[in-house]
């Protein structure tokens, strides 16, 4: 997998720059064709990558995100019936659609879940080594927040959590154990589920820190907590509390701790440049918000330009600007590098 670098060097006086391709070069020359209509870079890229589950999971899931909004999956289908990586792009591009129908609360979301569950479980059945569809499945429970589905409602091997779509999440780990997408859609389930549920947010919290504590070394699920943080501080946020000792958590435990872990855990134990930006950028936020900039100017420097909305729209003074998160994230970084010197 070609990447650039991103260095200490690229890491001050850059301009940030928002790529869902981050690092990737070859799946950044992907989406450019698929933009223009065209799908054969995009059949190209999927047979290099080949059974390296975590590369096909994360490239899967940006391509998806571009194609859902045209027809370039349907027209490689038609011209390539028997492809496995065309059938599994159909469910990520079916996926997609059905979320963003629900969101925008389309008289079709109903029928394109429908049409979404068929094609994944279509591509699980071509390919029955291929993670992809069972992390498309997971994405999909989202959706059904009452768990009316028997699937959506199964108990957890670890009892101190909730019931959910266990049984998804344990097909991706006879696949490939520590997928990244798979973790967090299941946390975007339980985020779901306690929406307007006060109660039911600490489930969130036990499952990240379930996660954390068996996640290897090297393993970005160990900056799968952050993640809950950062949505319990946009919940606050949301609920009226906005106060200086809010803000502080991020220099006390369990927050403090959780970021040293991704830091020294993740972090120092891989190459940046073969990561998630959007792992990166959470990182560089809770070590910048947890006032330990010269750590914090260690991953911006990893980033070298690439910056993503998210964490820094949540926890922006003004959350409701999409330009706050630009200027929250430059104000971290010029803090942490003037700080480290």
């Amino acid at each position: 997998m070609r990447r650039t670098g991103g260095g200490a060097a690229g890491g001050r006086g850059i301009r940030p720059v928002y790529s869902p391709a981050g690092f990737d070069n070859e799946l950044r020359g992907a989406l450019e064709d698929l933009r223009a209509g065209r799908w054969m870079a995009m059949r190209r890229l999927l047979e290099r990558t080949g059974p390296s589950w975590s590369a096909r999971t994360a490239r899967s899931q940006v391509l998806g995100v571009v194609a859902a909004g045209s027809q370039v999956v349907e027209a490689w289908l038609q011209e390539e019936p028997e492809s496995d990586d065309a059938r599994m792009m159909l469910a990520r591009i079916a996926v997609e659609r059905a979320v963003r129908a629900r969101r925008e609360q389309h008289h079709s979301a109903g029928e394109l879940e429908k049409t979404a569950r068929i094609e994944c479980y279509a591509a699980a059945e071509r390919r029955p080594a291929d993670p992809v569809p069972w992390v498309a499945l997971l994405a999909l429970a989202r959706l059904d927040v009452r768990q009316e589905r028997a699937e959506h409602r199964e108990r957890a091997a670890e009892p101190m959590l909730p019931p959910g779509p266990w049984g998804l999440l344990y097909r991706v780990y006879e696949r490939d154990r520590y997928n990244r997408e798979a973790h967090h859609r299941m946390l975007h389930f339980l985020h779901a589920r306690s929406e307007g549920n006060p109660s039911a947010r600490a489930s969130s919290v036990d499952f990240v820190r379930w996660v954390s504590s068996w996640a290897p070394a090297g393993s970005s699920l160990l900056a799968l907590p952050l993640y809950a943080y950062v949505e319990q501080f946009r919940r606050q946020i949301a609920d009226g509390r906005n106060d200086a000792l809010l803000r502080q958590q991020w220099a006390h435990d369990p927050l403090a701790m959780d970021a040293r872990t991704a830091l020294h855990g993740w972090f120092d134990h891989t190459d940046p440049t073969s990561q998630s930006v959007l792992d990166l950028n959470h990182l560089a936020h809770a070590l910048w918000a947890g006032k330990r900039p010269a750590d914090a100017a260690r991953v911006f420097a990893a980033l070298g330009p690439y910056f993503t909305q998210q964490p820094w729209l949540q926890v922006a003074e003004d959350p409701e600007r999409p330009e706050s998160a630009r200027a929250e994230y430059c104000r971290a970084r010029e803090e942490s590098f003037a700080a480290d010197g």
